[in-house]
Order: C-alpha cells, then sequence, then structure tokens
C-alpha cells in the first residue's frame, strides 16, 4: 500500500488536531491542558500520527518538544486542511442563516479606526449576528498572521510593492492624505487659508520620529520650502493625538481617513493647510490562495464600496473634501 493510501485511510484529523497543539503549547504536558484530556491521550495521538507517515514528527528533550523537518512539512499543509474545513463549516452555517460568521482583522490603529470601523458599522445592521475580531496588527506582523490563519483579512499600507511577499495579495482602496487637526476651540479654525509657514511655532504632535509617517511629515515642509519644526509630543497612537489636538492647546498630524470614515471626534476640525506630498495608499492584505469565508467577501466587497470617493481620487478627483466639522 502506498503512503498516500495509508494517509488517505488511516490518518485521524484529531492527530494532526493534538499535533498543532503540541507544537502551539510547547509541551505535551502543556497541550493536554489546552484540549482538556492526559498527557498520554496527547502522547499516544502523536505516536500513532508518526507511526503512520512513517518518520520522527518531533524531537523530545528537557525544555519541550521541537518539529522535525518532516514535522514542519506536515503542519505547513496540516495548518491549511483545518482553515480549508473551519471555512467548510462557515460556507454551511451562512448557507443555513446568511449574516452569521465571525471574522479576524488585523489593522494598525490608524486605519481601524478609520475604513474597518466603518465598514464594522454598516455590516452590523445588516448581518447583526455576525461576530468581528480588530486584532492591532502592522506590518511585517501581519503576513505572519496571516500565513498562521490567526487573521483572515488585514488592512495596511500597501504602497512599496518591492516589500510585498510573493505569497500574499494586495487590493488598493484609497490614497490616504495626512492632515493638520486642531480642536474646534483653536483660533486657527476661523481662518479659512492658512500658509505652512504660519504654523512654525505652534506646539506639534505627529508619529513617533524616524516612522515612514515622520519621515513625509518633514518632506511636506521640505515641498513648501520649510524645515519641519521639532513636535512637543511625538505619539504613536493615533488618539493620544487627537486628544492633546482635543485640549486646544496642539497641533495634531493623523490621516485624513480617521476624520472621513469612523468619526467620534465631535471637537476636532482639520486646518485647511496644504499637506499634498504626504499621502500613503491603503489597501487590504490576504493571503494567497485562501478560500475566504462569506463573511470576509462580504467585508471586503462593503470596503471597496465604502472607500469608493476617495479611490476616485487617484483618478484626477480632489482628494480634499470638507471637513469642517465632524459629528
Amino acid at each position: 500500500m502506498q503512503l498516500s493510501d495509508r494517509i488517505g485511510r488511516r490518518i485521524k484529523l484529531h492527530d494532526l488536531h493534538v499535533l498543532m497543539a503540541v507544537v502551539q503549547t510547547g509541551s505535551m504536558g502543556k497541550a493536554a491542558a489546552l484540549l482538556n484530556t492526559t498527557q498520554s491521550a496527547v502522547s499516544r495521538s502523536i505516536a500513532e500520527l508518526e507511526q503512520t507517515i512513517g518518520v520522527r514528527l518531533l524531537d523530545r528533550h528537557a525544555q519541550g518538544v521541537e518539529l522535525t523537518h518532516y514535522g514542519r512539512a506536515l503542519l505547513k499543509r496540516g495548518t491549511v486542511a483545518f482553515d480549508e474545513l473551519k471555512q467548510g463549516v462557515q460556507d454551511i452555517e451562512f448557507l443555513a442563516n446568511p449574516g452569521t460568521g465571525e471574522l479576524f482583522i488585523g489593522s494598525s490603529s490608524a486605519v481601524s479606526e478609520g475604513i474597518v470601523l466603518t465598514v464594522i458599522d454598516k455590516l452590523f445592521h445588516q448581518y447583526p449576528r455576525a461576530t468581528f475580531h480588530l486584532l492591532p496588527i502592522g506590518l511585517p506582523t501581519l503576513y505572519d498572521e496571516l500565513r498562521e490563519r490567526r487573521i483572515d483579512l488585514g488592512f495596511a499600507r500597501i504602497d512599496e510593492p518591492a516589500l510585498k511577499p510573493d505569497d500574499v495579495h494586495q487590493e488598493p482602496l484609497f490614497d490616504d492624505q495626512l492632515i493638520v487637526v486642531a480642536s474646534s476651540d483653536n483660533p486657527w479654525t476661523r481662518r479659512r487659508k492658512i500658509r505652512l509657514a504660519e504654523l512654525l511655532n505652534e506646539p506639534w504632535t505627529w508619529p513617533t520620529a524616524g516612522t515612514t509617517l515622520d519621515k513625509l511629515i518633514v518632506q511636506a515642509f521640505r515641498a513648501n520650502g520649510l524645515e519641519a519644526p521639532r513636535p512637543t509630543v511625538y505619539a504613536a497612537d493615533i488618539n493620544a493625538r487627537l486628544r492633546l489636538a482635543a485640549t486646544g492647546r496642539f497641533l495634531a498630524v493623523v490621516p485624513a481617513n480617521n476624520l472621513r470614515f469612523f468619526t467620534k471626534h465631535e471637537s476636532i476640525k482639520m486646518l485647511p493647510v496644504e499637506f499634498s506630498t504626504s499621502y500613503r495608499r491603503i489597501g487590504i492584505i490576504t493571503l494567497k490562495n485562501r478560500t475566504l469565508s462569506p463573511l470576509a467577501q462580504l467585508f471586503i466587497k462593503c470596503a471597496h464600496e465604502t472607500a469608493k470617493p476617495f479611490a476616485r481620487a487617484r483618478h484626477g478627483h480632489s482628494v480634499r473634501r470638507p471637513l469642517s466639522k465632524v459629528s
């Protein structure tokens, strides 16, 4: 009997599941606790799996267990198999009761608080029984999370195609500008037009020094013939920058999508100052050759529909919309 025939007749999904749990936890004992079974039962499943395939899958040592190269090969395919089965179950659930299911989404807070929350809000009204898991993940970690099937799709900056791995697919949504915002009580919000040079001596807050966004902001100043001021507060978290702006004392630099899509910052206004050289392309990232659940497909479709007005900006329309007050 050939190996493929033996596997087809004798390999058990339960044993594969046990192997995945052992690798995830790092030991037989921890895997047993995770699976609510005994360590001897876990050991027996691994032994039966190794006997069926005919090679050693795990190296045992005092610190725990480690996959052999045979084990890594099997686990890579096993992860895909379990993911396809899970997606099949979700397809059946969706057919039986449209709108059910759960979706795992990876995104930075700067993107999730704009387009992602907007789409979730729209889909919730249509499919209130769906569950969404929003995880704070940025590149390049997002790629690993997709490969491990811990997330279904990601939202991130995709304007560096040379850095894109071969096993992922990217769908552009819109070009996201950086804008300058202030509290509605700030005197600058009463102006109809502001030159960037007039704001040089104001207290600023923008993303962490040395990051891509920090470099884009510096470029925006230089495009206007100015040397960028040193911010009073470098803050990676966009909510921190918005809260500082809301005090009325700080000018903050944030992505426009945070105010254009899911808006909750009623006291924040965009200043009419040119920041045209600073933008980034935002898109959806998925794993190639992976079957997406019906809910994931709905989410992607809704994201494209939501982003349409801003996607057109790449084809000659103005990106700037009136943001005099966000409600």
